[in-house]
């Protein structure tokens, strides 16, 4: 409590010692900007499906982002000139070796109120005690999802736990309110709306849904974006009592309280009700740009002028001219998706969205203590106590994430994981007839049924554990009206080839609980494609499951495409019910005692 009561104590003093502030920061519509955002890094610890452009973001060379030094003689001219306060962002700003010695340096700047930092939390219950020792007085952490099979999808790492025991422990330090960043995305999250908002009942916490925005690569549609409006009208069927709280001078957040809540909830507009009129911030990139408003394309490097030597003067002068030339408002959701700007992970970490964000099967909102089969969604709300009193949180198994191939030229999800692969696509043309590639042994009766006839589970107990590999195949015909909006991922319900190639992930690892006779089998390794074949207005799924053990795992590929292609059926079939699912079949399975198959 001690660094709390010191920093507050700072604060106070500086409000009553104010210096008048610099025309260098101040714009021409008398916009006067205190607040200044540094990243100190272009990498990050997580891999969000939406947090760069499909391609990948080419990183800036080491030598050219800014050196501890420079961070800090930028620091110290700007709160010189009247910014009092700065946040520290990325990329994510934890994983910088020397984020602890910023901080306190930056403590030392006189005229300073407030160093905030925003993180995706997987470091910051290890780093918080020592960077709050060090000065640090605002902490903002992003989380999309509060299921954690969900949270593994998005990013495409593990860390749910690490997240929450972050907050956890932001909360134990006393900062308040720590701020929760929710970037909302129809088809991804929307449904999560009530459970964030419960969390804020006995936790000190300002959950801050977030307009999706619009950055480079991240094919912003408007279908996708929940307006605040929208969100609000959701918060209020549930909470009629919720009340709107006064607007605090430059925020970019509305805010709102529950009656007897602990925290509150705030929404930022950036995009249906824009705050340009009262901005107050400015950004400087990793590699040194000062970029005056967040949806601008306008950026002048302050790392070249201060490498070519410049005094202050003359950087006040750069700095004063750029400030200048901000413009009245951005220009507008549909104006800003068309322009070039960075993607938001080279400007700062915000949770970030690449590729239109995809919809989530209803195998997301399973049982988070125990499996018991799907069902449409479960209100993290009724089980908040359980799950954050003493930092427990319940614990679902990884899903397989998958990833946009760029090799081929049409649309194709795989959910491989080895980056150096290169799988060739999968055709869905029609193929010759199969034929085993040679003889493949068969029994002389059923297995699964005993010898009176009743259905009987095969005793592996005796089989050795073998190397077992299965391939299958199914294709789907969607006709030309369902196979364009798919082609162009513009369905309604999200997007039909991620949510499909998720489902068969999760279909394949839940085989035993389908099929009522088949052996539960501890899968190694998981892989789904899907490929539009444009030639048949179709899409070929293709599964590949491995595993050791006494049985084989033909039936685990199966089930993965054929599950796959009822997915893409199930968001394709408000478009049309025309919709054909054949040519489900094995392709290959290789172990086992019947020897290994392969259709040719």
């Amino acid at each position: 409590m001690g660094s709390r009561q010191e920093l507050s104590r700072r604060r106070q003093f500086l409000r009553e010692h104010a210096a008048p502030f610099s025309a260098f920061l101040t714009d021409s519509f008398g916009r006067q900007h205190s607040y200044l955002r540094i990243s100190l890094t272009e990498k990050c610890n997580l891999r969000c499906q939406y947090c760069m452009p499909e391609e990948g973001v080419p990183l800036t060379p080491k030598a050219d982002l800014l050196t501890t030094e420079e961070i800090l003689t930028l620091a110290r001219l700007f709160v010189k000139e009247g910014i009092d306060k700065i946040r520290l962002t990325g990329g994510e700003p934890l994983i910088r070796p020397d984020v602890v010695d910023i901080v306190a340096r930056l403590h030392q700047l006189e005229g300073l109120r407030t160093i905030g930092i925003t993180t995706n939390g997987i470091n910051l219950a290890r780093l918080l005690p020592q960077l709050q020792k060090a000065g640090l007085s605002a902490i903002n952490i992003s989380l999309d999802t509060l299921v954690p099979a969900k949270f593994e999808f998005i990013v495409r790492r593990k860390g749910f736990h690490k997240v929450m025991e972050g907050i956890h422990k932001a909360i134990e330090l006393g900062y308040s309110p720590v701020k929760v960043n929710c970037v909302v995305m129809r088809g991804l999250n929307e449904d999560e709306l009530l459970d964030f908002v419960a969390l804020t009942e006995g936790l000190p916490l300002d959950v801050r849904f977030i307009e999706y925005m619009p950055f480079d690569g991240n094919r912003w549609n408007f279908k996708k974006m929940v307006s605040y409006k929208e969100m609000l009208d959701t918060l209020r069927q549930q909470w009629p009592e919720l009340e709107k709280l006064p607007e605090e001078e430059s925020s970019t957040a509305k805010a709102f309280k529950i009656p007897g809540f602990r925290g509150q909830v705030s929404f930022i507009t950036s995009m249906s009700e824009h705050f340009c009129g009262t901005c107050n911030r400015l950004r400087i990139t990793a590699d040194g740009n000062l970029k005056v408003c967040l949806f601008g394309n306008s950026e002048v490097s302050l790392r070249d002028h201060l490498r070519a030597g410049a005094s202050e003067e003359e950087l006040r002068r750069v700095i004063g001219a750029a400030v200048g030339r901000k413009k009245r408002q951005h220009a507008g959701m549909f104006s800003i998706a068309q322009m070039k700007n960075r993607p938001m992970i080279l400007i700062e970490f915000l949770l970030l969205l690449q590729d239109s964000p995809p919809a989530i099967p209803s195998i997301f909102s399973q049982d988070p203590f125990c499996v018991q089969g799907i069902r449409h969604r479960v209100s993290f709300s009724n089980q908040k106590a359980t799950l954050w009193e003493g930092g427990w949180f319940p614990r679902t198994p990884l899903l397989a994430q998958w990833r946009l191939r760029s090799s081929c030229p049409q649309r194709h999800y795989s959910s491989h994981l080895d980056s150096d692969a290169n799988p060739k696509c999968l055709s869905a043309v029609a193929q010759a007839p199969a034929t085993p590639s040679g003889p493949l042994p068969t029994a002389d009766q059923l297995t699964h049924v005993d010898t009176e006839g009743r259905a009987a589970m095969v005793d592996v107990g005796g089989k050795p554990d073998t190397e077992r590999v299965a391939v299958a195949s199914a294709v789907v015909l969607l006709g030309s009206v369902a196979f364009k909006l798919v082609q162009e991922n513009q369905l309604k319900k999200g997007d039909a080839l991620a949510v499909a190639q998720l489902a068969g992930v999760q279909a394949a690892k839940l085989t035993s609980q389908l099929i009522p006779l088949c052996h539960h089998v501890a899968l190694s390794h998981v892989q789904v494609w899907l490929e539009l074949d444009a030639t048949r207005h179709a899409v070929g799924i293709r599964a590949s499951c491995r595993a050791r053990g006494p049985t084989g795992v033909e039936m685990e590929a199966l089930t993965a495409v054929a599950v796959a292609a009822l997915t893409v059926y199930d968001m394709c079939k408000a478009v049309s019910r025309d919709i054909v699912l054949g040519e489900i079949k094995l392709l290959s399975k290789t172990g086992g005692q019947r020897g290994d198959f392969q259709r040719t």
